[in-house]
C-alpha cells in the first residue's frame, strides 16, 4: 500500500497518525535553498534542534497564540518517521530505516525566540506545535528527491517547494543523526521548511499536504489542517523571561521586511567618495568645524584606541548596558542576549558603540565579539566600558576604542537590555545612523545632516594649517598667521588660487 494509516497510542489520541508515540522528534534548523536564500545564509552541514513529543497535535486541532504575543508563525514540513532503529549507518543505507513519511506544520513563536534562539525550546516546544498527519506514506514506494510540500493560509497558496531543492538530502539527515543517537522506531525528523514560511493570526486555518505526484498513485499524505485561537493566558514575569519583539525578529517571522509592514531597510554604509574624506580629516580638525557650527558635546571621552595608527570611520549600530541587579540579569542576561543579538546583527561598514556608562569594573566584549563584529564587516567597536581579553582583542584587527581592560565578565557591573536606539557614550548622545569617526585625538559623532559640509570644511582647513605650518617652518612668527589674518591672509588665498 502506498499509503498507511494506524491508531498508534490509542490511549492517547495526539499521536494517532504515527505507529507509535515517538522518543523523540528532531528538527533540522535549515535545509531549504530557497528558505537558505530568503534567510541570507546557507549553512555548510545541517544543524538540530529537539521537540517534546507532548508537541504533537493531529489534523483538525487548534493551535493556541498566548495571551501578548504577536509572532505565530507556520512552517510546512516533510515528516520521516523511522521505521528500524538505526546507529552509524552511511548515506547509501540510510533511507532504508525510514517507514514513512507525512505532512509536518512546525509552529514557532517568535516572541519567545530571544533568550533560546536556536535551541527553541519555548518557542516550538509547547502543546500542539507540531502537528502531523493525518495519514502516513509508505517510504518505500516514493523517491525522496521527488516529493512535494505545499502549505495554504485561508485557502490561499503560502509554501510550494520540492525535495530536490534541498541542500541536505533526507539520506545524509538521517545518517548525519544516527552518527551522535540511535534513531529508534517511531522517531519523528522534521526536515526543514521552504520559503515562504510567514505569521498567522487567531482565526486562521493552515493547511499542509505532502505527496508525491510523480510517483504510482500519487500518493499523499493528505491535507493536515490547524486551525489557530487566541490564549487566554500570558507568561508570569516572576517565573521566566517574558515574550519580546523587534524588527528583527518580525522580519523572520513575516519572511520580509515588506511582508511584516515594516519600511524597507537602508543601505548601511557611506559613500566611497564621502568615506575617503572622512578617511583624510584629522578628528581634532572635524571637532573644530563642528565648534564653528554650535556642537561642542560631539566627544565621546575617556577612551583610547587599542590601535592608535588605524582610522575609525562608520555609521553607528548602538547597544545599552543598563546597571547590573540580579533578577534582571537572570532575565535578560543569559541566552541569546542583546550583547549576542547586536553583534550579529552588526553589519558591513558599521561601528558598533556601546553604552556601558564609564563603568570599567568588568568586560563589555571579548575577543570572540570582536571576532563576530570583524567578520560581519563592521569597521569599529566603542565602548566606554571596559574590554577583557584584551591582548587577544588587539590581535583580531578591528579598531577597537575603550575606557580600560578589566577580566571581569559582563554580569560582575552589567545587564545587555537593548540595541539599536538612542545611547549615551563617553558623555555624548549617539544615535544609530551617526557618523563615528576616530583616530589618536579621540572618537567624535557627527550629525549625517551636517558631515558633507563639516569633512570638506576640515579638509580644506587641513590645506590651511599645512600652509601655515610651512610659513612657520621657515622662521616666521605666528602673528598674524595664525590664525591667518591681513595680509597673510591674502597671500595664502592667492596661493590657493593657484591650485
Amino acid at each position: 500500500m502506498s499509503e498507511h494509516t494506524t491508531r498508534g497510542d490509542a490511549a492517547d489520541p495526539r499521536f494517532s497518525a504515527l505507529p507509535q508515540r515517538p522518543g523523540k522528534i528532531v528538527a533540522v534548523h535549515l535545509s531549504y535553498a530557497s528558505r537558505a536564500d530568503q534567510r541570507g545564509r546557507r549553512p555548510s552541514a545541517p544543524s538540530y534542534f529537539f521537540k517534546p513529543s507532548s508537541s504533537l497535535a493531529r489534523s483538525g486541532d487548534t493551535i493556541e497564540r498566548p495571551a501578548g504575543t504577536e509572532l505565530l508563525a507556520f512552517e510546512a514540513e516533510v515528516a520521516l518517521v523511522i521505521g528500524r532503529d538505526v546507529r552509524s549507518v552511511g548515506v547509501d543505507g540510510a533511507w532504508a530505516h525510514v517507514g514513512w513519511v507525512t505532512a509536518s506544520n512546525d509552529f514557532g513563536l517568535y516572541d519567545l525566540r530571544a533568550l533560546d534562539k536556536g535551541s527553541n525550546v519555548r518557542s516550538k516546544g509547547r502543546d500542539g506545535y507540531t502537528p502531523l498527519g493525518p495519514r502516513l506514506i509508505d517510504a518505500r514506494e516514493i523517491d525522496p528527491a521527488d516529493l512535494r510540500v505545499r502549505a495554504w493560509v485561508n485557502g490561499e497558496p503560502a509554501q510550494d517547494d520540492a525535495t530536490d531543492g534541498m541542500i541536505f538530502p533526507f539520506a545524509q539527515i538521517v545518517a548525519d543523526l544516527s552518527q551522535h543517537m540511535t534513531l529508534e522506531r517511531g522517531d519523528v525528523i522534521l526536515t526543514g521548511t521552504p520559503a515562504g514560511s510567514s505569521v498567522v493570526v487567531p482565526g486562521d486555518v493552515v493547511e499542509i499536504e505532502v505527496d508525491a505526484p510523480n510517483a504510482p498513485g500519487a500518493p499523499s499524505s493528505g491535507r493536515l489542517t490547524t486551525t489557530v485561537v487566541q490564549g487566554e493566558t500570558g507568561f508570569d514575569p516572576g517565573v521566566g523571561s517574558l515574550p519580546a519583539v523587534d524588527d528583527d525578529q518580525r522580519t523572520e517571522a513575516w519572511g520580509s521586511r515588506e511582508a511584516a509592514g515594516l519600511p524597507p531597510e537602508s543601505a548601511p554604509g557611506l559613500s566611497a567618495d564621502l568615506r575617503d574624506k572622512l578617511e583624510r580629516a584629522p578628528v581634532a580638525g572635524l571637532s573644530q568645524q563642528l565648534r564653528k557650527r554650535g556642537l561642542n558635546n560631539v566627544t565621546i571621552d575617556g577612551v583610547r584606541p587599542l590601535h592608535p595608527g588605524k582610522k575609525l570611520v562608520g555609521l553607528a549600530r548602538t547597544l545599552r548596558f543598563l546597571p547590573n541587579r540580579e533578577d534582571l540579569f537572570d532575565s535578560h542576561g543569559g541566552g541569546y542576549n542583546a550583547q549576542k543579538r547586536a553583534f550579529d546583527a552588526v553589519r558591513d561598514g558599521e561601528v558598533l558603540v556601546i553604552e556601558a556608562r564609564g563603568e570599567t569594573g568588568s568586560g563589555t566584549l571579548g575577543d570572540i565579539l570582536a571576532i563576530r563584529a570583524h567578520a560581519r564587516g563592521a569597521t569599529g567597536i566603542v565602548t566606554d566600558g571596559g574590554v577583557r581579553d584584551i591582548d587577544a582583542v588587539t590581535a583580531v584587527g578591528i579598531p577597537v576604542y575603550t575606557a580600560g581592560a578589566h577580566p571581569a565578565v559582563l554580569g560582575r557591573r552589567h545587564v545587555p537590555w537593548d540595541a539599536d536606539l538612542t545611547i549615551a557614550c563617553g558623555g555624548t548622545t549617539v544615535q544609530p545612523g551617526d557618523i563615528l569617526v576616530g583616530d589618536a585625538d579621540g572618537v567624535i559623532v557627527i550629525p549625517p545632516s551636517l558631515v558633507e559640509e563639516v569633512v570638506d570644511a576640515a579638509l580644506e582647513q587641513e590645506i590651511e594649517d599645512g600652509w601655515i605650518a610651512e610659513q612657520v617652518a621657515q622662521g616666521h612668527p605666528v602673528e598674524g598667521l595664525f590664525p591667518l589674518a591681513g595680509e597673510w591672509k591674502e597671500r595664502y588665498r592667492a596661493w590657493r588660487a593657484e591650485r
